[in-house]
């Protein structure tokens, strides 16, 4: 059980990052490799202002570093594990995805 403040509180800036689907998207392209911007936001589909807030967000996070390469910021996971922890993770919850603890997680979109 976690009860030291600091684990607890990088948990739960992994899972605001994870909250949001366009993050979890940047994030699991940053997996692949590093990326600009406006290449993401074309990959992604999303406009760059949208991009740049979730950069941000991420940024604030821990999980993305800016690297400055010329005139352009080429943005990457800010440490390799996580890489590897996204896919731990999503191939924990796919493991376990039939397996709710939550009588009512349809109906109620809790789990």
């Amino acid at each position: 059980m976690l009860t030291v403040a600091s684990d607890i509180e990088v948990l739960a800036r992994f899972g605001r990052a994870l909250a949001d689907p366009i993050r979890c998207r940047i994030l699991l392209a940053l997996r692949e490799a590093p990326a600009y911007p406006a290449d993401l936001a074309e990959t992604l589909d999303v406009s760059r202002t949208r991009l740049s807030n979730h950069l941000a967000c991420l940024r604030d996070c821990g999980l993305v570093v800016t690297v400055p390469d010329g005139r352009r910021t080429r943005y990457e996971l800010a440490d390799e594990r996580l890489g590897h922890a996204l896919d731990d993770l999503r191939t924990a919850v796919v493991a376990v995805a039939g397996d709710r603890t939550c009588a009512e997680a349809d109906g109620k979109g809790c789990c």
